[in-house]
């Protein structure tokens, strides 16, 4: 599965779903599909995981003239997102906004947590492998810190995702039927 950074966001970068699923096939990866308008790619492929981040980019650029940020992660690795979230992280979106930040290597958890500003009393943390948890509290939401991780230097290396978005994909994953 591949995480792309800002596409379709405030009305820039827009690529259509149906193109990227084609650029994706022209490309050489199986079984492709997206999720949603917000660059998340399902797809199967027999390609080293350790080169395909920088395949993907270089694939984009060429397809749309943008310079994107990709995470990918397996199967596995996104059930062991989900799996070892922090506990109720998640289970009461009514109360707090819970948002999963996928890493690229060589970002670690606990630098990313070094460039994560809580408010206290509104924004929450927690590292994870190849992910920080982030929730906020959805009363206060207009006053948490998230969007300033946006200005600096690690988010280069980060994309964003929602809980509901994350298991989605997951039950996405699972229905394939494969198990990495």
């Amino acid at each position: 599965m591949a995480l792309l950074r800002g596409i379709n966001v405030g009305g820039k970068n827009i690529v259509r779903m149906a193109d990227l699923r084609a650029a994706f096939k022209d490309a050489g990866y199986e079984a492709v599909s997206t999720y949603i308008q917000s660059g998340n790619v399902l797809f199967e492929s027999d390609r080293p995981r350790a080169s395909l981040e920088r395949r993907i980019e270089t694939m984009l650029e060429g397809a749309f003239g943008l310079s994107l940020v990709v995470v990918v992660r397996s199967h596995r690795q996104l059930r062991n997102v989900v799996d070892r979230a922090p506990d109720s992280f998640g289970a009461k979106p009514d109360t707090y906004h819970s948002d999963v930040i996928f890493l690229k290597a060589p970002l670690s958890s606990s630098q990313a947590l070094q460039a994560v500003d809580l408010r206290e009393g509104v924004d929450q943390a927690w590292p994870g492998t190849g992910v920080l948890y982030f929730a906020r509290l959805s009363e206060r939401l207009s006053q948490s810190r998230l969007s300033r991780i946006t200005g600096t230097k690690q988010y280069q290396n980060m994309t964003i995702r929602n809980w509901n978005t994350t298991t989605k994909l997951l039950n996405l994953l699972n229905k394939r039927g494969v198990s990495d």
